[in-house]
Parts: structure tokens; sequence; C-alpha cells
């Protein structure tokens, strides 16, 4: 038996009610096991007869049969925790109450006085038991910090109870600063609340057995999002392989075209590479007999051969078309929006959105305007982050240099960058028409050139209430008005992204680029278009997230 209850674990010989080992265990008719005194006590508790595990009812009481086989492993338990427990170990200092009266060598106190408020040995507790005052005064078991039980203001002990305030009072505190409170003797309110001791105690086993039941429903649920975790990620690794394995598939059939297209192409040259030798071979014997042709003297033999070997093989040259071209530029840009397409997808899971916002945001940089390349029709604030246009159409004199732009009122950010990773935030709020995004160092300044990704612009545009990037015409569609934009740049990848900060959602990308100058961020606040483009563009701090 002792070695049964060794390799049983205490948290199954636990009554659930009062969550200690089984004593006097029972069994129900459905199976549960609890204490005897526990059981009865949850049923003079409650209105109904009912299991506190199964929550099954009964009619009337049932007849309990007390579980020997429990009951044994019960005690032997008890046993082996008592044998533990009286095995000597390190153990903490016990911390005796001293007799206050020991002058020399402090004796350990038998009881403390609460009206001398002083602890007293065996020895010096004698008077308490002999002289008659004393023996009225009242002693309990020895206590520590007496002082605590006075009152701080009137340096009295504390008797009353103030049922307003809470508070332990003594007889002055209850004619000054408690006056007109309802208070009661200490031990007056020591049985009021001692009474309810019982009520507390079932009412806690009520709220522990709600608990264990909260915990039952809640290991459950744990279960079943654990089997539905594991059925989840086996469907989305199984529809990601067949996605890689699709991709791959069609990978080895383009290549095949490509191959294929390219090895008709090689075949195709060569023969007409070996029929243009061949003539150039006539050719060159035709020229050369000519030219001994032209050293005879006999005419009629000059004219016959002449009209023979000045003719050319062909009456024009071999055509050099070698069959279908062999871009796929078309394919390209369908598979581009196709990875778009996928990461867009992915970014409709909140966790994986937030996850790319603090990788982007772990790459921002603090950015402020550079006024020597303003359009000399633009304003920037003090701090360098904000632009915007001027109200009236003059336009301030301002040095000219080779930094600045003439033609529309555009500005660069004083930071480039050359390699890594960067992200900046603008705010767009309030505005019709704008343009955002990086430019190269030689981007055109001084005349109109159309912004594109050729001419140096890899940017997103708000214009005519459509929003595009300038490397694909087509529009971009947003569920909602833009309030904040996130740019982030990888330039040894060759890529610039756009985001919606509010939603963290990709909403456009620039990919395959190849970036071999300087980076600049740029910001076209456009025109005013009579106050209805006003608001300026602003960047905005970063947050940090974690």
């Amino acid at each position: 038996m002792a070695s049964a209850s060794c390799v049983l674990s205490e948290e199954r010989l636990l009554c659930s009610i009062c969550l200690d080992v089984f004593t006097d265990p029972v069994t129900m008719s459905c199976g549960h096991n609890f204490c005897s005194s526990c059981l009865h006590t949850y049923w003079d508790s409650g209105d109904t007869c009912q299991c506190p595990m199964c929550k099954r009812e009964f009619s009337t009481r049932p007849e309990l049969q007390v579980n020997t086989f429990i009951s044994e492993l019960a005690d032997e338990f008890k046993k082996l925790v008592q044998v533990k427990a009286s095995t000597p170990g390190p153990q903490l200092p016990a911390v005796d109450v001293l007799c206050d009266f020991c002058s020399e060598v402090k004796e350990k106190a038998v009881k403390s006085c609460l009206t001398c408020l002083t602890s007293f040995c065996e020895s010096h507790l004698e008077p308490h038991r002999r002289v008659a005052v004393l023996k009225g005064h009242t002693l309990i078991e020895p206590v520590k910090n007496l002082d605590d039980r006075m009152c701080k203001t009137h340096n009295k002990m504390t008797e009353l109870y103030c049922l307003k305030e809470q508070a332990f009072i003594c007889f002055l505190c209850f004619t000054a600063d408690h006056k007109g409170h309802k208070a009661v003797l200490l031990e007056e309110q020591y049985e009021k609340v001692a009474a309810t001791k019982y009520e507390t105690q079932a009412n806690m086993q009520k709220l522990i057995q709600t608990r264990i039941e909260k915990i039952a429903e809640v290991e459950k649920l744990l279960d079943v999002s654990r089997v539905d975790s594991e059925k989840e990620e086996q469907a989305a690794v199984q529809v990601f392989t067949e996605l890689i394995r699709s991709i791959q598939a069609s990978q080895a059939e383009l290549v095949e075209v490509i191959q294929q297209r390219h090895r008709g192409i090689k075949q195709k040259g060569e023969e007409l590479l070996k029929e243009l030798r061949r003539e150039v071979t006539e050719l060159k014997s035709r020229s050369s007999q000519l030219e001994h042709l032209s050293q005879s003297q006999d005419h009629y033999h000059f004219l016959q051969s002449f009209l023979t070997l000045s003719k050319p093989p062909h009456e024009s040259c071999p055509d050099t078309d070698l069959g279908p071209d062999l871009s796929f530029q078309a394919t390209r840009g369908h598979l581009t929006r196709l990875k778009q397409r996928v990461e867009e997808i992915m970014e409709e899971i909140p966790e994986i959105r937030m996850k790319r916002m603090r990788r982007m945001r772990e790459h921002a940089v603090d950015l402020t305007l550079d006024p020597d390349t303003a359009h000399n029709s633009l304003v920037i604030s003090e701090d360098g982050k904000q632009v915007t246009v001027k109200d009236n159409i003059e336009k301030d004199k301002v040095t000219d240099n080779p930094k600045r732009f003439h033609v529309f009122c555009q500005v660069l950010a004083k930071e480039g960058f050359t390699t890594g990773k960067f992200y900046f935030e603008v705010q767009v709020k309030g505005k019709i028409h704008w343009v955002v995004g990086v430019v190269r160092e030689s981007v055109e300044r001084k005349n109109w050139l159309g912004r594109s990704v050729e001419n140096g612009y890899w940017c997103i545009l708000l214009d005519g209430g459509k929003y595009k990037t300038t490397a694909d015409s087509e529009p971009i569609i947003l569920k909602e008005e833009l309030q904040k934009l996130g740019v982030f740049v990888d330039y040894n990848k060759g890529e610039v992204s756009f985001y919606n900060v509010d939603s963290k959602s990709l909403i456009g990308c620039i990919t395959g680029c190849c970036f071999t100058e300087k980076l600049y961020p740029f910001f076209y606040p456009g025109w005013n278009a009579y106050g209805r483009n006003s608001a300026p563009l602003i960047i905005t701090p970063v947050p940090q997230t974690h």
C-alpha cells in the first residue's frame, strides 16, 4: 500500500470541495468522490441535491458508501507526508516571543497581557496569577508587537471597532474623531463575525467549485484549441506546399518554353548563317571571275559570261527574322502582381500585419526637408517636417542652385541612402493630390520629365481620386481613404513598398528595381486647387512598437 501511495500524486487524492486530502471519502452513484462532511455541508448550503462535479441532481439525498480503497490510500498518503515532515531538514528558525521583563537572558514568553501591553515568561507571570488586581487583566497567547494594538493618537488600547470606518479605535477616538459613528466592543464584533464563519466557508466552497469548473472549461478549450491549431497548421502547410509545387512546375514549364524558343531560333539562325555564308562564298567567286573576265579581249565571251556572273544568287538578301520573341515581360508583370496579391492575402491576418509593421519600423529614419531643393512656391516649416504651397501665385526669389526643382513644387529630404533598408511615414490627410516616394539623386530638376520609374521616380500618388504607383498605370483600389502613408525601401533588394499606416496593410509595391545612385525621399504636395488641397504633407514621428 505504501508503494501504491508513492505512485499516486497528491492531486489524485484531493477532495474537489475542500481541496485537501480525502477524509472519510464517500462515493456517489455518478462515480465522483468527496469528503463525507464536505458533501453534506455543500448540500446544506443549497436548495437542490446534486453532485458538485457533474451537477447530476437527485430527488432525495442518495445513500452514500464509504470508499474504503480511497480511504486507505489517503491514510497511507497522510502517514507518508507525516514521515517526511518529521524528517530533519533545513528549516527556518522559529521566531519566539520573548519576555519583556527578563534583563540578561531573555526567556520565552508564555502569555501576553493586553492591559499591561507586556509579554511575560512563566516566572514573571506569577504576580498576575496571585495578585487580585492583576488577576483581572486580559491574558492571551504570546504575541509580538503589542504596541500595534495601541491607538497612535491617544496611546490607549484599541478596544472598540468602528463599523462605519471599519477601523480599530480607543474610547477617546470614539468621543473625538469617530463621534456619532456606530462602534462596538472588539469581543462583540468578533462573535458577530465568527458566527458567519460557516456561511463564509460555504460561500467560499461555492467560489472554489465555480473556479474548478472554470478550470475544467478552460482546459477543455485549450485541448480543443490545440487540436484545431494542429489541423489548421497542417492545412496551411498543405496549401503552401501545393502552391510552391504549382509555382515550381510553372517555373519549369516557362523555362522549358524559353529554352524551346531559343532552340528553334538557334536552329533557324544556324541555317540562315549557313545559307548566307554559302552565298558570300559564291559571290566572292563570281567577283573573282568578273575581275578575271575584265582582262579578256574576247567581246563575245565577255558579254556572254558577264550576264551570267553579274546576276546575284537571289533577288534580295534572306530574311533575318528568326522567329518568336524571347521576351516574357507581360508574364513577368502578371507574376509580380501575383506575388503582391499573395502578400495582400497574408496581410489580411492581423498578427502578420503587426509583425511586418514592427520589422519595418525597426528601420525608421528621421527625415528633414531640404530647403535647397524646394521649388520657390513651397513653404517649409521651421522644424523641416511640413511642406505646403503658397496661397498666392507669386513665387519667392530664392538663390538658384543645381539641386533646386524649377518646374513643379517638389522637394527632397536632406538625408540620402545608398544601401540597406529605411522607412518613414507621411501624413496625407485632407489632400486631394500629392506624390510621395523616393527618387534617384540625378533626377531631372530644371526641365519637366514624366514621373516614371524610367526617369528615376519610385513613388505613389493620388490624382483625380485614384491612387497609382509610378510603375503601373492601373489604379490601386483602397477600402478607405488614406490618412497616413508608410514608405519602406529595401535598397539592396530593389523594392519600394507603400503601406496604409492606420490599417497596417500593403497598398502598393514596386519590385525589380536596380538602384545605382543615392536615393532621396521625395515630396510633392500638389497645387492648392483654390484651397481644396491646402493641407500640408507632414513627416510624422514613427512610433517604436514592441
